[in-house]
């Protein structure tokens, strides 16, 4: 299948809530893309600034000849015997295709799907970079000092989203769609509008320190 069509070009220049933004989560066999693959993706639509979870997706991927880790299966409780039988990874990406098309990628940590994204599709983990919003880095850029650990569940908490099946893609990307939206709208107050604004937001750089030896001392 060829690579999903990309948003609209010019879509950057304009306000996020109109725009179509979908959030996206992937499990897998690990974290090395020149070697696995993914085992379930989860799907939740954004459209004007809402979740449209009447369309939300989940699908099981069997992997095929790539056994999932033992690491990978104490993430997301998937075992072997659960992926027998499901579709294989070109129905999967026919499918997650047609969810994908034409919108804007919200993620967790979004160098995770563009690299599972560019192994599926190809065109390079840079071009599909350019497709996500990230939601961790505009929680980063929000908290000055934020506690650790820094993970999607910690931070829903901290926020008052409800977190069902942490590392169940869709319950992930359910809640990455959540956090996103507080995240969006508070950076929406202080002049951040668009999809390009939300995409150069990044977490702020440490202050230098310029006389190490006073502070030392």
């Amino acid at each position: 299948m060829s690579r999903p069509a990309a948003p609209p070009h010019g879509s950057r220049r304009l306000p996020w809530r109109r725009v179509e933004l979908v959030s996206l989560d992937f499990e897998a066999t690990g974290l090395d893309f020149e070697r696995d693959t993914i085992v379930s993706f989860g799907t939740v639509p954004l459209h004007e600034g809402r979740i449209d979870i009447g369309f939300a997706d989940y699908e099981l991927v069997d992997p095929g000849e790539v056994a999932p880790s033992p690491d990978s299966i104490t993430v997301h409780g998937l075992l072997p015997g659960d992926l027998r039988g499901a579709q294989g990874l070109d129905a999967a990406r026919a499918s997650l295709g047609r969810q994908i098309e034409g919108r804007f990628l919200v993620t967790w940590a979004g160098i995770v799907e563009a690299g599972f994204l560019n192994r599926m599709y190809g065109g390079g983990v840079r071009s599909w970079l350019r497709r996500c919003i990230d939601a961790r880095e505009l929680m980063f850029a929000l908290e000055e000092d934020p506690p650790l650990p820094f993970t999607l569940s910690s931070v829903a908490e901290r926020l008052g989203v409800p977190v069902a099946s942490a590392h169940h893609a869709l319950d992930d990307a359910l809640v990455t769609a959540q956090v996103f939206l507080i995240a969006a709208a508070r950076l929406e107050a202080k002049g951040v509008r668009t999809v390009r604004d939300l995409q150069r937001t990044v977490r702020p750089a440490p202050p230098l320190l310029r006389r190490p030896r006073a502070a030392l001392g």
